[in-house]
Formats: structure tokens, sequence, C-alpha cells
């Protein structure tokens, strides 16, 4: 940083404004900040405008709406106001089903990859639940394929409920399924057709996850490390 533009650096929040360098004092709650962050939501504020920005907001919250109004006869939808309006995101409840069947989360969200969907926000901010936040970009065309998934993926749950299957031997658990898992012997309960074309629209634009099933608090609580050994460096 050159020394004429020091008195615009970002300050400490916790030092009073005399004991900084700077100005402009914090511009987020990390010491120091990031201002680098800043030119990204300002220049959308000055290219969108006023009226842009009411409209965009205006999208998400439809479109939040929408997907929860094609949801709550599936999951229950948590924290509707008066009216059973959402804001800007919904958020669906498992904590009953997974009471019930096993299915978790985290069932649901790889399953949502055999769909081609990238999860929603899992258990925030409440454990056990999935958050959507379609914002203002999701077309109509989107936001039906996304609950025409999830009220598959219920049908499933359904079945392990009703005793027609386990959970264990459900796709569900054994999501999301790879090229490779169709390659050679198929032991399991379901076909291979049922694994990785669920959704009619999948066998016109297939994703094809490169991973299968992992155990990703085992992961999460055992550090592991994939670099070679001091040796090989010698």
């Amino acid at each position: 940083m050159r020394e004429h533009l020091a008195a615009y650096l970002p300050g400490h929040p916790m030092s009073p404004e005399s004991d900084a360098p700077s100005v402009v004092g914090p511009v987020s709650g990390a010491p120091y900040g990031s201002a680098g962050i800043l030119p990204i939501p300002y220049a959308y504020i000055r290219m969108m405008g006023a009226a842009g920005l009411r409209d965009a907001t205006a999208h998400a919250v439809l479109a939040a709406n929408y997907v929860a109004k094609r949801l709550n006869q599936h999951y229950p939808v948590l924290y509707t106001g008066n009216a059973g309006l959402v804001a800007h995101e919904c958020i669906l409840d498992l904590r009953e089903i997974t009471k019930q069947t096993q299915v978790t989360v985290d069932d649901v969200a790889k399953r949502l990859i055999d769909y081609g969907f990238h999860a929603p926000t899992m258990s925030f901010p409440i454990a056990g639940t999935l958050m959507v936040e379609p914002t203002e970009s999701e077309d109509l065309g989107e936001l039906d394929r996304f609950c025409d998934a999830m009220i598959s993926i219920r049908a499933e749950i359904a079945e392990i409920a009703a005793g027609n299957t386990s959970v264990e031997s459900s796709p569900l658990r054994s999501a999301p399924h790879t090229a490779a898992a169709l390659v050679g012997e198929w032991d399991r309960s379901y076909t291979r057709e049922q694994a990785v074309f669920p959704a009619s629209h999948s066998q016109r634009s297939k994703y094809w996850p490169p991973v299968g099933r992992i155990d990703g608090a085992y992961g999460d609580r055992n550090l592991m490390c994939s670099c070679p050994p001091v040796e090989a460096f010698e």
C-alpha cells in the first residue's frame, strides 16, 4: 500500500480511531476486514439501481414462496409468517422424517446430486433441515425441476416408511451414483436406471458425480495428509 492511501485502509473494530492510521474504520467484523470484497456489492448496487434492487428482491421472495408452497405438503416449512409466507428463503424440516425413517439430510443432499442439483444449505440455522434460497436468478422451469426432484425423493422416503425397503438398501443411502458404479455386477435392490436417471430430464442432460458416497464426518474429524513423505524430497 502506498503511503498516500494509508488513510483509507480499514481500521480495527476494537481500536479507537485516534490510534489507527485509518479514517475509514472497520469494514467488516474481522480485524481490519477486507476492502477487496466491497467493489462487488458496490458495482451490483450501482448497476441495478433502486428499481432494479426492489425488483430483484421481489423475485427472490416470490421464488422462495413458490418453492415453499409446492413443497409444504411433503416437507414441513419452518418460520412462516401469519399468512404462511416466508422471506427470501424457506427452511424444509426433515427432523421428524429422520426420526421415523432414519433418512437424514445427508441422504437427501447426496440424492439430489443424482437429480443434477447441488444441495441447499444443510443444517443451518437448525440441525436436520435444508435451507433453500432460490434467489432472483432462477426461472420457473428450474424451480419446478428442483421441486419435482424433492417430491420424487419424498416418494422414495415413503417407500422406506411403508417398509417396502430399508434405508440401508435404498438409493438414498447409496447416493450419489457414479458412472463407474454402473459397470460390472449390480447387486443393489433397485435398478441402475432408478439410481442414475431418477427424473426424465436427467436422461437428456445428466450430471455424473466423480465421487460416490464417502464418510464426510470421518474426514472432518481425522486429519489425513496426502503429501509425499519428507524423504521423497531428499
